[in-house]
């Protein structure tokens, strides 16, 4: 006879599971074939009968050993769900993990909510299982791709409302290992308890606290590199001068290079006398660079206390590796501390603390952006005290002088043009260091109010942050020097140094960008649960909510105030009907404006219980939810008092309206017009959800659909005022900020899991989308043409001109529009007159498509999970489509004595007039054709191979001699892997550090 061994945490993942509360009468779960003792503990040693059926809570925690006979079966069923039936086999501690979220709890606003319960609009991940086979750092690190409806945003809005156990914080405040859980609030219903700075989303995160048992120790330690995926390509020395002479050409102007320092420059056989500068080049940067981090974690507690602990390091180096620079790291250190504490029999309370310090190693110039400006024969950054004459005295004192000789042998270069540039400033500019204290403390007491009224709880929180950073800096002074070149019998030789500026330290630390932010935020809840007959479910929940920020160079504080009110009813898990109302305030408004009532309601139907649906054996639960709501909010108000009106007296002389009071004249500017009724903005929205789960939950289904509009966004109207309401010169304008501008939100999200045993393969896997779009609806214009209208368009669309190719002759030139952005030759760019008037100027700018480098208005998700005995993996690939982008910046558009990128090799010359696929060069105005238009367009179409993970959990005898109660490891890759039409374009960053692929070997371990 075989027996099967469930430790502990399998019997707390199976009372999660089945959702029981303390009331055995109450919410309760049967379970077949489990024995339990008088006290609620599972008995050890007892094979168990498929006859005897008890009742368990979640009270029943605890050390204990429950052995169950292979192959029984065991029959879980809560009330108003259907059975889920498992056959017990080696598996089962992985099977009851699969089914600990069937009913976890799910953090909403002020309060959990069972995740079969949830109304529409919320989606979670659990964050405490995804680590398990997908190790990360960032707190909401490809959360696109494992929670419907975000995807850098919410349900399309510009913003979200991030917090951090109920308090408003960054997302780098909190790292992966220390979350429990992320919530997402999409719908209006989900967010309204939070009032006014809330409107547009809500993620939620939620960190993880102790639990009732023996002590356990968690310890994961990884150690990865980055490799940089691409780098800008720019063309060498040779190349550019050669692209610059024919730009002078161009232009008919003379060549700037001769042939003589072009051929030189192409030989390569001097680089000091003929620099060939590549900043991306391994003299200066490292092929990969590494990160290291351990965490360490520390729970447990009894009915008295419980208690979390987490103590993290982090440590990233850098790509540079020369000078000052290869000191360049960034860490961090953080230490967190969550305590619960029953106090009495009826108050509990606790106290979360946390700490964060971050340090920066850096330099004080910016390489990237030196290496996307800086010409490759501009200068050279090192010259060789070799090459100088023997008896030129001046040189050799300015070698003994200098306080720079780098690696003995060199001297900083640079010209009259560049006395200074990053390669000297890394060698002798001085360093940074950047300095971050964070510190996070909530606390919060809680009552047991059944003295006064059975089912009545009071909650309360209150949390203060404070943040301060600031950079110290030893900032040098240095000299460069430029030399003369001359040859001597074949031989090249520095004949002469003029030296530019002087070194000079002042041995000073200087402290700058000193920067704070305080938060302050509190809130208290009465709570009301009652069940009435085993059938009617009733909860209330009464809310008083606020925080406030201040930071340092912002006058006013930023606040949110709001008092809420929450109604809930459900008739056996069937009929779901939810209220909530807010009153909000806002000092951003006029007195008399600055409150306002925010109601939402949602309703949800179970189909899956109703006698009809009794047939549909494959469907194990369906319900359908429906929501809207309106909600006020400030946060398109972009700054405080706009409703005044702004006179103010000015000194430069200038008559605007003057009076005269005995011998005084008063000159007065008037800069905006008054509206004292300016109100808030509105969120008006509707969404419907369907949640599904079939085959014996081989398949679950979230999904949802919404239409939201925001209505009464603050603007100023210059249209519909009379032209002497404003006027050029003297500056005046007496037009106010109204509530006109209107937008509309449309869209669905959607996460679907399937999970299959196939064999001895235990799968999950999961798809999630989410897409939306946009639409201006009410906008203050008056364009001249209605192609131009924003209104009806998508609120990131792209305008600009639309191309017919290039002019290819003079005569086309002379027959085509004229260019209202300078004068045309052979090789510019050709647009559509959309007007017909005969000049090609901004009028003819049209809709061109959906903006969007990093973002898409589709967002795809895959995540796939296998496991195979004690071998787990984990891919999840993000795919993100329907977006475009421009080719700007001077990577694309160059012009004068810009660097050159390759992709000027593709110039219109007179010969390559039919391949050609970028724009004549010149070194005068270029307007004409570096400008928005359909020719520099390129779509932001992308599937990404996000992470691969592979673990091993060892088990059994490997462990059973030692002090673990686990040990695992792993490896990992993040960025793999990019398809996509311009795979080129979107991996290479300009101007900045590289995009880097991460690879990562992690062990962890529990005690």
């Amino acid at each position: 006879m075989k027996y099967i061994k469930l430790n502990k945490f399998v019997y707390l993942l199976l009372l999660l599971f089945t959702g029981l509360i303390q009331a055995q009468t109450e919410n309760t779960v049967s379970i077949e074939s489990v024995v339990y003792d008088k006290n609620g503990m599972p008995v050890s040693g007892v094979a168990i009968s498929s006859e005897q059926n008890f009742l368990a809570t979640t009270d029943s925690l605890g050390s204990f050993t429950l052995d169950v006979l292979a192959g029984t079966s065991l029959k879980f069923r809560k009330e108003g769900y259907k059975p889920l039936d498992v056959v017990a086999s080696e598996d089962l501690n992985n099977i009851m993990i699969d089914f600990a979220d069937y009913n976890q709890d799910v953090q909403v606003a002020f309060r959990n909510v069972k995740a079969n319960d949830l109304m529409g609009g919320v989606s979670y991940v659990d964050v405490s299982e995804l680590l398990k086979k997908s190790y990360y750092v960032n707190s909401l690190e490809n959360m696109d791709a494992l929670a419907n409806g975000f995807h850098g945003n919410i349900w399309g809005n510009n913003s979200y409302l991030l917090l951090v156990d109920g308090l408003p914080r960054d997302a780098n405040s909190v790292n992966a290992t220390e979350i429990d859980q992320v919530s997402f609030l999409k719908g209006a219903a989900a967010v309204a308890l939070y009032g006014s700075r809330a409107a547009k989303g809500v993620v939620m995160i939620t960190t993880k606290r102790g639990l009732i048992g023996e002590q356990k120790i968690q310890f994961r330690t990884n150690y990865g590199v980055n490799i940089p995926k691409r780098y800008p390509r720019y063309v060498g020395s040779a190349e550019y001068m050669t692209l610059f002479n024919e730009a002078r050409q161009n232009d008919d102007l003379d060549p700037l290079y001769s042939d003589e320092l072009i051929y030189n420059s192409y030989l390569g056989e001097n680089p000091f006398r003929y620099p060939n500068i590549d900043f991306y080049s391994p003299e200066y940067l490292q092929e990969l660079y590494s990160t290291y981090d351990a965490t360490l974690e520390i729970s447990g507690g009894n009915d008295k206390v419980r208690y979390y602990t987490n103590l993290g390091y982090w440590r990233e180096g850098s790509i540079l590796d020369f000078g000052q620079a290869s000191e360049n790291a960034n860490e961090r250190i953080n230490v967190r501390g969550n305590l619960d504490v029953k106090v009495t029999s009826f108050i509990t309370a606790y106290a979360d603390a946390a700490i964060t310090f971050r340090n920066g190693n850096g330099v004080n110039t910016n390489y990237f952006e030196g290496a996307a400006t800086i010409r490759p024969n501009e200068f050279t950054p090192l010259l060789p005290i070799d090459y100088l004459e023997a008896d030129d005295s001046e040189s050799q004192g300015f070698v003994n002088t200098t306080d720079y000789l780098i690696n003995g042998n060199f001297l900083l270069g640079g010209t009259q043009l560049d006395p200074t540039n990053p390669f000297a400033d890394i060698y002798a500019g001085g360093s940074n260091k950047t300095t971050q204290r964070q510190f996070q403390f909530n606390t919060g007491v809680n009552a047991d109010l059944n003295g006064v009224l059975k089912g009545l709880t009071f909650k309360s929180m209150f949390g203060i942050d404070y943040t301060t950073s600031y950079v110290t800096a030893f900032n040098n002074d240095y000299a460069t020097y430029e030399p003369t070149w001359n040859n001597y019998s074949g031989t090249d030789l520095i004949t002469g140094l003029v030296k530019r500026g002087q070194d000079a330290s002042s041995r000073t630390q200087n402290i700058y960008n000193n920067s704070f932010r305080q938060t302050i935020a509190a809130s208290a809840q009465l709570n009301y649960e009652t069940q009435v007959d085993g059938i009617h479910n009733i909860n209330a929940m009464l809310v008083a909510d606020g925080f406030q920020q201040s930071a340092s160079g912002v006058y006013h504080r930023t606040s949110n105030v709001n008092m809420g009110l929450f109604l809930g009813y459900n008739y056996r898990n069937k009929y779901y009907a939810e209220f909530n109302g807010t009153v909000i305030h806002s000092a951003r408004l006029p007195e008399n404006e600055r409150k306002a009532f925010s109601p939402s309601a949602s309703i949800a139907w179970r189909l899956s219980e109703e006698n009809f649906m009794q047939s549909a054996s494959w469907i194990d639960d369906l319900r359908i939810t429906a929501q809207g709501g309106i909600i006020h909010t400030d946060l398109d108000i972009s700054d405080y008092y706009l409703y005044e009106s702004i006179y103010r007296n000015v000194g430069d002389g200038l008559v605007y309206y003057t009076w005269k009071d005995g011998l005084v004249n008063y000159n007065t500017a008037v800069t905006r017009g008054g509206n004292p009724l300016l109100s808030f903005p509105k969120r008006e929205e509707v969404s419907i959800g369907v949640d599904a789960s079939l085959f014996n939950r081989s398949i679950t289904l979230n999904a949802n659909v919404f239409k939201s509009r925001m209505t009464g966004l603050v603007t100023t109207r210059g249209n519909q005022y009379p032209n002497y309401f404003t006027s050029g010169y003297p500056v005046s304008n007496f037009i106010p900020f109204e509530n006109y501008n209107e937008e509309e939100r449309t869209g669905y999200d959607f996460n679907v899991n399937f999970n299959q045993q196939l064999g001895e393969v235990n799968t999950s896997l999961g798809i999630v989308g989410t897409y939306y779009e946009t639409k201006a609806t009410q906008r203050d214009e008056n364009f001249e043409n209605s192609y131009q209208n924003r209104t009806g368009r998508p609120l990131d669309a792209i305008w600009g001109l639309e191309n017919e190719g290039f002019y290819n002759t003079e005569e086309e030139i002379a027959n085509g529009p004229e260019s209202a952005f300078g004068s045309l030759k052979p090789g510019d760019i050709r647009y559509v007159d959309q007007n017909g008037d005969g000049v090609i100027n901004a009028q003819d700018e049209v809709y061109l498509g959906r903006g969007g480098w990093y973002g898409a208005p589709f967002t795809l998700g895959v995540n796939l999970t296998a496991k195979w005995r004690n071998f787990t993996f984990f891919a999840l690939a993000t795919g993100r489509f329907g977006a475009i982008a421009m080719r700007n910046g001077n990577y694309f558009w160059v012009s004068g004595q810009g660097k050159y990128s390759e992709v000027v090799r593709d110039r219109w010359t007179p010969e390559t007039m039919e391949t050609a696929t970028y724009p004549r060069l010149t070194t005068l105005n270029a307007a004409n054709n570096f400008r928005n238009s359909d020719f520099w367009l390129f779509s932001t179409d992308r599937v990404d191979l996000s992470r691969v993970q592979i673990s091993y959990d060892f088990s059994g005898p490997v462990l059973s001699k030692t002090f673990l109660d686990s040990f695992g490891i792993y490896v990992n890759g993040s960025n793999l892997l990019t398809l996509s039409k311009n795979v080129e374009i979107l991996e290479t960053s300009v101007g900045g550090a590289p995009q880097t692929r991460f690879f990562n070997l992690g062990l962890k371990a529990s005690f």
